[in-house]
C-alpha cells in the first residue's frame, strides 16, 4: 500500500521550469512512486487529484508551493520530502550563473541600460503589469505569458504602438530578432525573408524550412495568437509589418496566422500590398481570394509559404516590377449583368477592400441594404430579380446600367467603375457601341468637377460570336476603358489600385532597435535566460517574485501607494 506526503510552502515562488525539474528530481529517488511539484492554483490541484495525487486534507493557496509525494512505505515518502531543500540547491547551483540578479524590472534596466527588450514568462495574473513596467521603460516586450485578459492585451499593445515598441503576445511563443531567438526558435541563418507569425510552431516551421531551403531570416516577430482578433485589430501585425516593409534587409515578407478575423485579414491584406515587397500569406482556414494578386501571393500550406518566399526572393534578382499607382479616389463600384461574375469578384475582391457591400453578398455583413443605393466598395448584381421585374435583362438591354453608371458617377468618391460585357448568342448586338457614349460624356463632366474617373470591364466572349471580340474590345479601349478577359485578371488589377490608400497611423518601430545586437532582460523562466546567454546575446535575469508574496489585496494597497507618491 502506497503513502502520499506532502509539504505547502505558503508564497514561494519558482517558475514552472524549475518546478518541472524537481519533481523529476523527486521521482528518481527510491521507493517514489509518482510526484507533484506546482503552485497551488486551482488547475494545477484539478490535475493532481485527477492522478490520485491530493489528499481532501491538502489546503493551500494559489501562490503556495505545493509539493506531494507518493512512495512505496511512510520512510521512502518522509525521505523525499527532506530532500525538496536539496534538489532545488541543486538546480539553483547548476544555472549559469550571474553575479548579481535584480530583484526588479527598475533594477535591471541600471544594470544592463541597453537592453532594448524585456521577456516575461511570469504566471498571467501578473503578466500585464511587468509588461506595462517594461513599456513605461521603453522597452519592447515579448510576452510569453498566457492567461492575460483582452483588456489587458488590448491596452498594452495599444500604449505600444503610441511609443513605437512592439508587445509581441501574450501567449507569443517563437520571435527571432536580428538573429537571436526568443522563447522556442530554430537556429536559423539570417538572410532576406521577414516573417509575421501569429503562430509559434507555425513560424518555427516556416523559417526552419525556409532555412532547409538555403534561405535565411532577417527578423522573425511573434503577435500572439489573438491579436488577429477583431478585438485587438491585429495591431502588433500592422506594427511589424511597416517595420519589415522599412528594413532595407528584408526583401520578401511572410505573414501567417491561425484563422483571422475576416475584417482584419482584409485589412492586413490591404496593408501587405502597400508594402511594396513580395508577401507570401498564409492564413491557416481562410479561403484565399487567389493564388496570386500583384505583389502578395497565397499559400496552402506553412511549407508551401517558406518555398514561395525562397523563390520570390531569388526572383528579385531577375525580374522589373511592375509600378502602378494607387487610386485617389475612394471607392469602386462593379455593375455586372452576370450573377456569377459578380459573385467571383465579391471573393476576389473580399480580401482587400473594406467595407464591401452587395446585393448578392458573400456574408451577412456585406449585405446592401438598398440595392438602388451604393455604399463604400459595392458590386452589384443587374441580373438579380429585384431589378428584372418587367423589364429586359441588361445581357440584352443596357438602360439600366447605364442609368447606374450616371447615378455612381455623380459621387465625388468614387474612383473606378467596374462592369461587364457578356457576347454571344441573344446578347445585345453592339453592347460596346451603346456603353461608350455614354462613359464619354461621364469622363468629360468628371474631369470638369469631380476628378478622373475610371472604366474597368470584364469582356467574355469568342472571335466567333456575332458582337465580333475584337471591334468590342477596340472601342471601349479607345474610349479609355481598361479591358480584361477574366475576371480574376480585374479582380488583381482592381485590388493593387485600391492597395495602400489606408494609413496606419501610428509612431513607427525604431529599426535601429531591431538591428542592434540583442540585449534583454528576462523576468521568468530561467531558461529562457540561458537560452539568450548561449546565443551570445546579453541578457540581466531578474529574480522575480509575487509582489506582497502573492496577497493580491495588499499588491493592489501598495500599487495604489505607489501611485500617489508618483504622483
Amino acid at each position: 500500500m502506497t503513502v502520499i506526503k506532502w509539504n505547502v510552502r505558503a508564497g514561494a515562488y519558482y517558475d514552472s521550469v524549475v518546478l518541472m525539474q524537481l519533481q523529476r528530481g523527486l521521482l528518481r529517488l527510491p521507493g517514489v512512486v509518482d510526484a507533484g511539484a506546482v503552485m497551488a492554483t486551482p488547475a494545477n490541484r484539478d490535475l493532481l487529484a485527477a492522478n490520485n495525487l491530493l489528499p481532501e486534507s491538502v489546503t493551500a493557496n494559489p501562490d503556495d508551493l505545493l509539493i506531494v509525494v507518493k512512495a512505496e512505505d511512510d520512510a521512502s515518502a518522509a525521505n523525499a520530502i527532506s530532500q525538496v531543500d536539496e534538489l532545488l540547491a541543486r538546480r539553483k547551483s547548476s544555472a549559469v550563473s550571474q553575479d548579481f540578479r535584480p530583484r526588479s524590472l527598475s533594477a535591471a534596466v541600471k544594470q544592463l541600460p541597453e537592453a532594448n527588450w524585456v521577456l516575461v514568462s511570469v504566471p498571467g495574473r501578473y503578466a500585464a503589469g511587468v509588461a506595462r513596467e517594461a513599456l513605461d521603460l521603453g522597452k519592447h516586450v515579448f510576452l510569453y505569458s498566457d492567461n492575460v485578459s483582452l483588456e489587458d492585451e488590448i491596452a498594452l499593445k495599444k500604449t505600444a504602438r503610441e511609443k513605437g515598441l512592439l508587445v509581441m503576445g501574450p501567449d507569443c511563443g517563437t520571435a527571432i530578432i536580428n538573429g537571436i531567438g526568443l522563447g522556442f526558435a530554430n537556429h536559423v541563418r539570417r538572410g532576406n525573408i521577414g516573417v509575421v507569425g501569429a503562430s509559434g510552431t507555425g513560424t518555427q516551421a516556416v523559417t526552419a524550412h525556409i532555412h532547409e531551403l538555403g534561405g535565411g531570416i532577417s527578423h522573425a516577430i511573434g503577435t500572439g495568437g489573438r491579436d488577429l482578433k477583431s478585438d485587438v485589430g491585429a495591431i502588433t501585425a500592422h506594427q511589424a509589418l511597416d517595420a519589415l516593409a522599412r528594413d532595407d534587409d528584408t526583401k520578401v515578407i511572410v505573414l501567417i496566422s491561425k484563422p483571422p478575423s475576416p475584417d482584419v485579414a482584409t485589412q492586413l491584406i490591404s496593408a501587405a500590398q502597400g508594402t511594396g515587397k513580395p508577401v507570401v500569406i498564409y492564413f491557416i482556414g481562410y479561403p484565399a481570394p487567389a493564388r496570386k494578386i500583384g505583389n502578395l501571393h497565397f499559400a496552402v500550406s506553412l511549407s508551401e509559404a517558406a518555398e514561395l518566399a525562397v523563390r520570390e526572393l531569388e526572383n528579385l534578382r531577375v525580374k522589373d516590377s511592375r509600378i502602378l499607382r494607387s487610386s485617389n479616389s475612394r471607392f469602386v463600384r462593379g455593375l455586372f449583368s452576370g450573377g456569377t461574375l459578380a459573385y467571383e469578384t465579391m471573393i476576389g475582391l473580399q480580401a482587400s477592400l473594406s467595407p464591401l457591400f452587395s446585393n448578392s453578398p458573400i456574408t451577412n455583413s456585406q449585405n446592401l441594404e438598398d440595392p438602388l443605393h451604393s455604399k463604400a466598395h459595392t458590386i452589384i448584381d443587374l441580373g438579380d430579380e429585384f431589378f428584372m421585374i418587367g423589364r429586359l435583362h441588361p445581357m440584352i438591354d443596357n438602360d439600366l446600367r447605364i442609368r447606374r453608371m450616371k447615378q455612381e458617377a455623380s459621387d465625388s468618391e468614387v474612383g473606378m467603375i467596374l462592369f461587364d460585357v457578356v457576347l454571344g448568342e441573344g446578347s445585345h448586338l453592339d453592347p460596346a457601341g451603346e456603353l461608350v457614349p455614354v462613359i464619354k460624356e461621364i469622363q468629360e463632366k468628371r474631369i470638369g468637377g469631380l476628378g478622373e474617373l475610371e472604366f474597368v470591364a470584364i469582356v467574355i466572349g469568342t472571335d466567333d460570336d456575332p458582337q465580333n471580340l475584337q471591334s468590342q474590345v477596340s472601342q471601349l479601349q479607345e474610349a479609355g476603358v481598361t479591358v480584361f478577359k477574366t475576371a480574376t485578371e480585374a479582380v488583381e488589377y482592381v485590388s493593387l489600385r485600391f492597395s495602400g490608400r489606408k494609413k496606419y497611423e501610428f509612431t513607427p518601430v525604431n529599426l535601429e532597435q531591431l538591428k542592434q545586437p540583442l540585449a534583454a532582460i528576462n523576468v521568468g523562466l530561467e531558461s529562457f535566460y540561458d537560452s539568450l546567454l548561449s546565443q551570445g546575446a546579453q541578457a540581466v535575469h531578474v529574480e522575480w517574485r509575487p509582489p506582497a508574496g502573492g496577497n493580491e489585496r495588499l499588491a493592489s494597497l501598495l500599487a495604489k501607494m505607489k501611485s500617489k507618491k508618483e504622483n
